[in-house]
């Protein structure tokens, strides 16, 4: 089996292509392969997988944390999302800059965001389910978010109007937090 990854604009986030093998029974596919990844530069331990099951024009994000910085590994379990990396490292040259692609349970494909960036999705099928593997704990007091319409960024969502939390509602835009509550590109 190989995988296949693929470069974005934004150094280090990758999208990757999933081999299945189908027949009359189903399907079987490898979600993690910890050599294979790190053959691609990505040989991150995780230590927590997360589920989210969100209805139609649900957003969830932009999320990060700080301290307890996460690399993340996204993919679809049912239903189809748009997914979207934003640089926050202060001092990178891609500062600001985002990345999105479609996953789905059809397409198989997977995004790996790096720690420094922000993370968010929206859902686009009825419901979706989407699993993500984390590098380092959920630790709270230490998630931030930045604002999903922040026009600075420039985010095309593909939703309008979408589902939001009260706290995702009210992140503040990436240019009103101080520099030392952002990741710092070295």
């Amino acid at each position: 089996m190989s995988l296949r990854y693929i470069k974005t604009e934004l150094p280090g986030v990758l999208i990757i292509e999933l081999d299945m093998f189908k027949d009359e029974r189903g399907f079987f596919m490898e979600t993690y392969h910890y050599r294979k990844h790190t053959e691609a530069g990505i040989g991150i331990p995780f230590v927590q997988d997360n589920h989210s099951h969100s209805r139609k024009g649900t957003l969830r994000g932009l999320h990060y944390q700080l301290r307890h910085a996460q690399d993340k590994l996204v993919y679809v379990i049912t239903g189809e999302i748009f997914d979207v990396a934003v640089d926050v490292r202060y001092g990178s040259s891609t500062f600001g800059k985002w990345a999105g692609v479609t996953l789905s349970q059809e397409n198989k494909r997977q995004i790996f965001i790096p720690k420094g960036f922000a993370h968010g999705f929206c859902v686009l099928s009825k419901t979706a389910d989407v699993v993500y593997k984390c590098s380092d704990f959920y630790t709270p007091g230490d998630d931030f978010g930045i604002y999903w319409a922040d026009p600075d960024i420039g985010i095309e969502w593909p939703v309008k109007d979408p589902v939001l939390s009260e706290r995702d509602s009210r992140n503040p835009r990436l240019k009103e937090i101080p520099e030392d509550m952002l990741p710092v590109w070295s």
